[in-house]
């Protein structure tokens, strides 16, 4: 009875079912639609980002082969050892010098342990260092050297060192240095070496190898190597700036003097005479006390 009474709920006129068949056919329609085309947005295409990509990528294959290719090491024989090469391993001033003297009395190092004896450096130090030693095979035993002459011999022809031909040396004036001169010295390229020789047209000349500690872009070991290859044998011929006499824009134009140190020393000449000596030059302020050894040969008082 109850089912006989729901099924006036189930009876459509034709219209009403050629209406809801549609409405289904749209539906079906609607979810293949869904089902088959993608709806979600396109991807944009950045040609920046693809650029640094593949520069990112280079770099990664570089880091690699850096890893991969480890830099070769070479062994040497510390006898033979240059002051800058104890310097770039970490000894000090002292540890190289005592190396040196011992060398300079024809004496070798024999063993790692030998070389920390005359030497002094630490033990950590020498763990770093003596896995570059490489000391020739008739140097392995002590007995070797005394009951082989023929090895000891040849191993007293390396007395002609490199220390004593450091000695013999002769080292240019820096005032002479050409720019090929310069070149050759380790760590100097192109333009540090026209950046030294435009400090000497400006000062006229160095008087102290000092002055090198001013040209911008040396390194210390630079400077080591300048300091060892070159020295000052005379004053430049320059001429010296009358300190009585040099008016306003002349004194400004010297390297050492700024205007506000040039206008002081007018007025102290004006106000109290001429300057005797370097003294007297020094007591003025703002003077560069420190220079004053070096300004001194570029004036005449």
């Amino acid at each position: 009875m109850r089912f006989k009474s729901l099924g006036i709920y189930f009876k459509f006129t034709k219209q009403q079912r050629i209406g809801i068949f549609i409405l289904f056919a749209i539906i079906m329609g609607l979810q293949a639609i869904y089902f088959f085309v993608n709806f979600s947005p396109p991807e944009k295409y950045f040609p920046e980002k693809e650029k640094w990509m593949a520069v990112q990528s280079e770099i990664d294959s570089l880091k690699t082969e850096k890893y991969r290719n480890k830099p070769q090491v070479y062994l040497f024989n510390p006898n033979f050892m240059s002051d800058y090469k104890g310097y770039k391993l970490g000894m000090s001033v002292d540890e190289i010098d005592r190396l040196m003297a011992f060398r300079k009395e024809n004496k070798y190092v024999n063993s790692a342990k030998e070389f920390q004896q005359v030497t002094g450096i630490s033990d950590s130090l020498l763990k770093v260092i003596s896995p570059l030693f490489k000391f020739p095979e008739w140097t392995t035993s002590k007995k070797v050297l005394v009951d082989n002459k023929k090895d000891y011999k040849e191993y007293e022809k390396y007395k002609s060192s490199p220390f004593v031909k450091k000695e013999k040396k002769v080292l240019k004036d820096i005032n002479q240095a050409t720019q090929e001169d310069l070149d050759n010295i380790f760590g100097i390229g192109e333009a540090l070496s026209l950046r030294i020789l435009k400090q000497k047209e400006i000062l006229g000349g160095f008087v102290s190898m000092e002055q090198l500690n001013e040209v911008w872009g040396l390194s210390p070991e630079v400077l080591y190597e300048l300091n060892a290859n070159f020295r000052i044998y005379s004053l430049p011929n320059f001429k010296k700036i009358p300190i009585n006499e040099a008016s306003l824009k002349e004194l400004s134009q010297f390297y050492y003097f700024k205007y506000g140190l040039a206008k002081q020393i007018i007025t102290h000449r004006s106000m109290n005479g001429d300057f005797k000596n370097i003294e007297d030059l020094a007591k003025i302020k703002g003077f560069p006390v420190d220079k004053a050894k070096i300004i001194s040969l570029y004036l005449e008082f």
